[in-house]
């Protein structure tokens, strides 16, 4: 399934057994270095988001990153980091998460301006949702809103929307 009339697949690379075996690895390495793909991804994303109110977008470490920023351009909006420990300075605010085989922690600083504010969430890849869910209750523990998530890959068989709770804006959906 693609959004609009690109196929985002087409700037996506598949490696079997990467990381580990059994793993269909899907990167965006690709994608990211065509700039006709990366202006098409930042469109897409923007008219999928034109309904919502969006104060700031909060980039999951680290390829959120890479479409946080260009899209608050975009929307001319801000942009927040949701970091792993140990990456930003300052007094932070911490959630942990479960993963596959352990836990994980992401932090956001404490000072960042998202009290009362409508801030959505931008990540390369939904799997089981974890990480963004832990993204989620951060920031709302902060008192933002989060009206929506936004991924340019999900993985279908894996669940993670229905953990999430919220709209999700995807660009390529796989069911393998």
């Amino acid at each position: 399934m693609s959004v609009g009339s690109i196929d985002f697949g087409d700037y996506i690379a598949s490696y079997p057994d990467f990381p580990k075996t059994g793993i269909l690895f899907r990167d965006i390495s690709p994608l990211l270095a065509s700039a006709e793909g990366m202006a098409q991804a930042v469109d897409q994303f923007a008219a999928q988001l034109s309904g919502f109110d969006i104060d700031l977008i909060a980039g999951i470490e680290s390829r959120g990153f890479l479409f946080s920023t260009l899209l608050a351009s975009r929307l001319n909006v801000g942009s927040i980091m949701v970091r792993k420990p140990g990456k930003l300075p300052g007094k932070l605010v911490r959630a942990g998460y479960d993963l596959e085989y352990g836990t994980a922690e992401l932090t956001v600083q404490q000072d960042a301006p998202i009290q009362g504010r409508s801030v959505l969430i931008i990540d390369d890849l939904l799997a089981t949702g974890g990480t963004m869910l832990a993204a989620k209750t951060l920031l709302e523990s902060c008192g933002a809103i989060v009206p929506a998530g936004a991924v340019v890959i999900e993985l279908v068989a894996l669940g993670g929307r229905a953990a999430l709770e919220m709209p999700l804006i995807t660009l390529k959906a796989y069911d393998d």
